[in-house]
């Protein structure tokens, strides 16, 4: 065993800081969490270079006095906590006192601040934990951090770091969870010269969700208002409809704190059950605000995890509080720009506006028309229409549907009836005519055949008589011999035989008349169009979408997929960077249904967030069998004989046995098995 050293303070705090300082994420966390404890009303974060390079964090909060400042970059110094009881109740975001003598010591840091209660500020310099200047400043009230050059003497720290979008990204996703925890601070991101968030900080939670997420997912959401044994659940959840197929937008906050509460998480997919359906989530921003005393921040050195004291009165808080606003769900939230976010839209029964509608028009008065001359009538040109109209006609009566029964044109007003009656009466008489002189020309023909009887006067024509009896009988009268039908039982080796579908998922096919196959539809199509996106590889699977499709993502998802759309193009996807969080998907595969996009393109994307380090094949594989999934018939979808035979071919062709994910494609069930089943044979 080594003998044991004790560390000098440099390398002491190089460990430390490793502990806080992940990445610049992690520095602008702890920064804008201090600026929020210091009551400040207006944040901004500015960052380049995904924060490698350059960090600034301004509010308008207490600020620092000028005594204080050179003890705040001391390692646990801190104003939150004095003895040992307030660890019990912790009421801020901060509070370790481990923050700034972390940052300063793996950067440069700058510090501009000055107290309310000072005439001039201070500026005040600290490179590597060593301090390198303090003097006077002019400043506004507030406090402003500048870092720059992150882990520049921690070069193995540095190696670790991802691209610059990659960093950038993970900033982007701690401010919208800060921008999410507090609504009534207006928060200002700005990222590598563009402003990429910016709330309102009016304390209306829908208005914050709205900068975060956009319009279309803050229309979607419902209120949750409900308190149960001390916990009061507030914030938003999706509807149904428009749950997503992972749990990555849903945001939970404990006391204005985010944090990741599995706890929360069951408690939504138990009140979801029979409204959700299987395998979707909800998405939602829910706070709860409880007693400092029943919950433990201090567990985590990101203060990500927390722990309760009972865990059981939150899960039912939540449970509740979720179930209440599910069957509210009526009240929908309409967020329009220029309106109040947090005021429900007032809806119109659409009954009362139409009764609104009919009483003021029948309140109106009728107008008049105006007595306008009869306009004169040619007689020779009404009697060539009529002679016109007689030469079509075939029937004698005319249907008048209004005011009842078969009007006769002979009982009808009008001047051409009797010319009418003696026309049908020409047109009668000369068909009669004509049927006459048809029948006497047939009678004529007859007279001219050779009498057929002549040979039955012969004694020896009797024989013959009764053939040609036989033959002047009508054909359906001779009776035909019944056909014996064709055995249903080829005992050929390629008899195969389709017999039907049973619960709209297995095809069932009769094979070599000593087997039954069982084939799940789903499966096996699935599988099918599985080798068919391996074998095309995005070239001709791909299809131009009419209208290109816009998918929102939290930001670790949103950058697994820029990071990746070499990946995506390669299974046949067409995704460009939308910013904010948002992509545009502007074709897809060939395959895929319009309505199932987006859910596919967010499942892959908290695929890829999940599993960064997979190898570009293990990616390729999960995407190809994701969208084979969605795109392959559903068991319980109706399908023609034609399309069940066609699939039950290509699954004996192909020798497919197996589903992408593993599951059996057909079962074989032998004629001798069913025998000993009805016991037919031992």
């Amino acid at each position: 065993m080594g003998k044991i050293n004790i560390l000098d303070k440099h390398v002491a705090e190089l460990i430390a800081a490793g502990e806080v300082v992940e990445r610049p994420s992690s520095v602008i966390k702890e920064l804008v969490e201090n600026s929020i404890d210091a009551g400040a009303t207006a944040v901004t974060v500015e960052i380049k270079n995904g924060g490698v390079t350059f960090m600034r964090v301004s509010d308008n909060g207490s600020g620092i006095l000028k005594e204080d400042i050179r003890p705040a970059f001391v390692r646990h110094a801190t104003s939150k906590v004095k003895v040992e009881d307030d660890l019990d109740a912790i009421a801020t975001l901060g509070f370790r006192g481990e923050a700034l003598a972390s940052v300063s010591s793996v950067s440069h840091l700058e510090l501009i601040t000055k107290a309310k209660e000072e005439d001039i500020g201070t500026r005040y310099q600290i490179e590597g934990g060593e301090e390198t200047l303090f003097e006077d400043a002019g400043c506004p009230d507030g406090t402003t951090f500048i870092i720059r050059d992150l882990f520049y003497n921690v070069p193995a720290r540095m190696k670790f770091l991802k691209t610059d979008m990659a960093e950038g990204n993970a900033v982007s996703n701690v401010m919208d969870k800060i921008a999410l925890s507090h609504p009534e601070i207006a928060f200002t991101y700005i990222k590598d010269g563009k402003t990429v968030l910016r709330t309102a900080g009016d304390a209306k939670l829908l208005s914050a969700i709205y900068a975060v997420y956009g319009r279309d997912f803050a229309k979607s959401l419902i209120p949750v208002d409900y308190t149960l044994g001390g916990i009061h659940v507030s914030g938003f959840i999706s509807r149904p409809e428009n749950a997503r197929p992972n749990r990555n937008m849903q945001n939970f906050f404990i006391n204005r704190r985010f944090v990741i509460c599995k706890t929360a998480m069951a408690a939504i997919s138990e009140a979801c059950k029979g409204v959700v359906m299987v395998g979707k989530f909800p998405s939602c921003v829910l706070n709860l605000d409880m007693s400092f005393n029943a919950v433990d921040v201090n567990v985590h050195p990101t203060k990500l995890e927390v722990r309760f004291v009972n865990e059981r009165p939150v899960f039912d808080a939540v449970y509740h509080a979720v179930k209440t606003a599910l069957m509210n769900g009526e009240k929908r939230i309409e967020a329009k720009l220029g309106s109040d976010p947090a005021k429900p839209v007032k809806r119109v029964n659409p009954f009362e506006l139409a009764q609104r509608v009919f009483r003021e028009r029948d309140e109106q008065p009728v107008p008049t028309p105006a007595q306008k001359p009869l306009p004169k009538v040619d007689l020779q040109q009404e009697k060539k229409k009529a002679d016109a109209l007689f030469e079509m006609l075939d029937e004698p009566e005319i249907s008048v549907p209004p005011l009842g029964g078969t009007v006769r044109v002979s009982d009808s007003a009008s001047p051409f009836a009797d010319r009418y009656q003696r026309h049908l009466a020409e047109k009668r008489a000369a068909k009669e005519q004509a049927d006459e002189q048809r029948r006497e020309a047939s009678a004529e023909t007859d007279a001219e055949k050779p009498k057929a009887n002549e040979a039955q006067t012969s004694p020896a024509g009797h024989e013959a008589s009764e053939e040609l009896q036989a033959a002047t009988t009508p054909a359906e009268t001779v009776p035909q011999p019944i056909e014996e039908p064709a055995p249903l039982i080829d005992l050929d080796e390629n008899y195969w035989r389709f017999v039907g579908e049973a619960f709209k998922t297995y095809i069932i096919i009769e094979k070599n008349a000593r087997e039954l196959l069982l084939i799940d539809k789903h499966a096996a199509h699935e599988r099918i169009l599985y080798e068919k996106l391996k074998a095309e590889k995005g070239s001709g699977c791909s299809q131009l979408l009419l209208t290109p499709l816009t998918v929102t993502l939290n930001k670790l998802d949103y950058n697994a997929v820029i990071e990746n759309l070499d990946v995506l193009a390669e299974a046949g996807f067409d995704i460009d960077d939308f910013g904010s969080g948002s992509v545009i998907v502007r074709s897809a595969p060939q395959y895929l249904p319009l309505e199932d996009i987006e859910p596919s393109v967010i499942e892959m994307a908290g695929y890829l967030a999940e599993n960064k380090k997979d190898i570009r094949s293990a990616k390729m594989e999960w995407i190809y069998a994701n969208v084979s999934c969605r795109a392959a018939i559903k068991g319980g979808n109706t399908s023609t004989e034609q399309e069940l035979i066609a699939l039950a071919r290509q699954v004996e062709n192909e020798d497919v046995r197996h589903c992408p994910h593993g599951r059996p494609v057909c079962i074989s069930l032998k004629k001798r098995e069913l025998e000993r089943m009805f016991g037919r044979v031992e």
